[in-house]
């Protein structure tokens, strides 16, 4: 081979020799990258201070809460309204108006109730806070005595028996105690008529309301009031009402001079609210006021007061 040949030979491999390494270096370079991604952390959305070694759920929600919020509305638009009182971490429900303008004195008995938190604070143990759900039936409430919250009790007591009953129910004539998932039915019963229970359970705006409430708060207690007998009762979903409703229905009712009944069997209740909480394991009562004008708000006052204590460290 000639002296030319040979320093062709010589630069074509260098050249192949450049290529080669070119390409392994690229390729090593690739491979550091790629690793690198690996190795790096992946970023985490913030959560809101919801998660493992975060703030429990329930403090996120209670520091979120106002003292006056909306809840939900009504078929025909009306503000459902809680009213939160106290700052412990054990909550005890009270709700009033479910049967609007037919028991309409339950509402008047819940506004009491806030007017008497909002001017004696103390009487909050200081692990316990308070919501009232003053109106449930907004718009069974509007169309017996012209008003979907406050109301005065002379704008309700002359109204007559047909345009009350007929306030018990919502805007699309759903009896909304009848209408929460317990033994739910699409018709219920009250007294010896009748009533709808909805389309399906929670059909209604106003139960899905207190449904999403209950179940983003977890009460630890429940006290509804429905009109009239005067007596108090424990909760159940299909069966015996347990320990803690039990004990939750002796002391309201001690205090506050009310019988205390061990189950309601004048007829079937399907749908019931108070019930429906029973299922989702809070303990819950019905206080049926004695009749549908008065409030009895002292009796009551010392029954709420009662529970409160009940529930205190």
């Amino acid at each position: 081979m000639n002296a030319k040949n040979i320093i062709i030979a010589i630069l074509a491999l260098v050249l192949i020799g450049s290529i080669a390494y070119l390409m392994l270096s690229s390729s090593e370079n690739d491979t550091l990258v790629e690793n690198q991604d690996q190795d790096r952390p992946i970023p985490v959305e913030p959560d809101g201070g919801i998660g493992d070694g975060a703030q429990p759920l329930d403090e996120v929600l209670a520091e979120n809460r106002e003292a006056e919020a909306v809840i939900g509305s009504s078929v025909n638009g009306n503000d459902i309204k809680a009213y939160h009182f106290g700052e412990g971490k054990t909550e005890v429900l009270f709700v009033g108006g479910a049967h609007g303008g037919y028991s309409w004195n339950t509402t008047l008995l819940s506004y009491e109730l806030i007017d008497y938190l909002n001017d004696n604070p103390d009487v909050i143990p200081d692990n316990v806070s308070v919501t009232v759900i003053p109106v449930l039936n907004p718009d069974g409430l509007e169309a017996t005595v012209g008003a979907a919250g406050r109301f005065e009790a002379k704008d309700a007591v002359s109204v007559d028996t047909n345009t009350r009953v007929a306030g018990r129910f919502n805007a699309n004539e759903v009896d909304l105690n009848r209408n929460f998932d317990c033994e739910w039915k699409t018709t219920g019963t009250w007294r010896n008529q009748t009533v709808s229970g909805g389309g399906a359970a929670f059909s209604e705006p106003e139960s899905q309301a207190l449904r999403d409430y209950v179940q983003s708060y977890e009460p630890a207690a429940a006290v509804v009031w429905f009109s009239s007998e005067g007596k108090v009762y424990p909760s159940a979903c299909g069966g015996t009402p347990n320990r803690a409703s039990v004990d939750l229905a002796a002391s309201f009712a001690t205090a506050a001079d009310y019988p205390a009944e061990a189950k309601f069997d004048a007829y079937a209740i399907t749908g019931d609210m108070v019930n429906w909480m029973a299922e989702q394991d809070i303990p819950a009562i019905s206080v049926l006021l004695t009749n549908h004008t008065n409030t009895e708000w002292s009796k009551n006052r010392a029954g709420i007061e009662a529970v409160l204590n009940m529930y205190a460290e």
